[in-house]
């Protein structure tokens, strides 16, 4: 009998950019994903230049903006 075994591999950010009304994550793999900004109030509601002042956190598995105290998992926006 055979078994294989899938690895997980878990989604990691690269970047971070804005339009009006939606965040758009860059991912190591090439992809973007978009979110609407209603998910996620204090960004929303937040200025371009707090908005703008963002860190990977966890080797990118998380976006963390200190102005706002907000902190973001990538994985979880394929989950919302």
């Amino acid at each position: 009998m055979t078994t294989s075994t899938v690895k997980t591999i878990e989604p990691r950010a690269t970047g971070v950019r804005f339009d009006a009304s939606m965040m758009h994550v860059r991912l190591l793999d090439g992809r973007e994903i978009s979110v609407p900004l209603e998910w996620f109030p204090r960004l929303r509601d937040a200025s371009a230049i707090q908005r703008r002042h963002w860190r990977l956190i966890g080797k990118g598995v998380g976006i963390h903006w200190k102005d706002l105290d907000e902190d973001v998992s990538v994985n979880a926006l394929f989950a919302t």
